[in-house]
C-alpha cells in the first residue's frame, strides 16, 4: 500500500497520522543546531513559516507537506498525487512557488515559507482570494488553494499579467471540476484590482 493509499484509507483518522513518523510522543531530541548528522530518526528542524519561526519534529524523509500538515496543521496545503503532478500542495519558498510534496523539510531550512493561510494579510484577503469568491472559481475547494497560491504568485510578479500568462501559472494544476475559465477571469481580475493590472486578453 502507497502513502496516498494510507491517507484516504481511513479517512480522518489517516490524516490525522502521519505516514511516517509520529510527531507528537516526544521521541524526537537530536536538533539540528550543532548535530552533524541528521536522521535517521527524528529530529527537530526550525522552519520559517507564514512570518513567524517553527519547530518541527521530522526525519529525512519527511516532506514539506507533511510537515506542513501534521505537526503545524497549516492543512489548507493538500496532497493530492503525492509525486508533483497535481500542484494541489503548491507553496511559496522565498516567493517562489514550489510543491511542497517533492521538497524535503530538511530543504526548506533558512526559506521563507508561505501557505495559503499565510496568503492574508490579517482579516484582508489578498486580491486573488478575494478574486476567487467572486468569480466563483472553486467548486468541491481541494485545488484550490494551490491554484491561489500560483495566481498569486503571477499576480505578484507581473500585475500586467495577460491570458496567456494566467494559462502557463495554472498549467501544472489538475482540477477535476474544471473551474479554468473562472480561475483565468478571478486572476485577471485581481491584476486589474493592484491597479497596474493588464486589460488585454479577457478570459474567454
Amino acid at each position: 500500500m502507497d502513502q496516498q493509499d494510507r491517507f484516504s484509507e481511513t479517512g480522518a483518522a489517516a490524516v490525522a497520522t502521519p505516514p511516517r513518523q509520529d510527531f507528537t510522543n516526544g521521541a524526537a531530541t537530536k536538533l539540528e543546531e550543532g548535530s552533524p548528522v541528521f536522521g535517521p530518526e527524528a529530529g527537530v528542524l526550525t522552519l520559517f513559516v507564514n512570518g513567524r519561526s517553527v519547530r518541527v519534529a521530522a526525519d529525512p524523509a519527511t516532506t514539506l507537506a507533511e510537515a506542513l500538515r501534521y505537526p503545524l496543521g497549516l492543512t489548507g496545503t493538500k496532497i493530492g498525487c503525492d509525486r508533483g503532478a497535481c500542484s494541489a500542495c503548491t507553496v511559496w519558498l522565498d516567493g517562489e512557488v514550489a510543491a511542497s510534496c517533492m521538497t524535503l523539510a530538511l530543504d526548506a531550512r533558512g526559506r521563507h515559507i508561505t501557505t495559503i493561510e499565510g496568503l492574508a494579510d490579517g482579516d484582508a484577503l489578498h486580491a486573488v482570494q478575494q478574486a476567487f469568491i467572486e468569480h466563483d472559481a472553486m467548486q468541491c475547494g481541494f485545488c484550490t488553494p494551490g491554484m491561489v497560491m500560483s495566481c498569486a504568485a503571477l499576480v505578484e510578479r507581473n500585475p500586467e499579467c495577460t491570458l496567456e500568462d494566467v494559462k502557463a501559472a495554472v498549467s501544472g494544476h489538475l482540477c477535476r471540476c474544471g473551474t479554468y475559465p473562472n480561475v483565468f477571469e478571478a486572476t485577471l481580475a485581481a491584476a486589474r484590482a493592484r491597479g497596474t493590472g493588464s486589460r488585454k486578453g479577457a478570459a474567454r
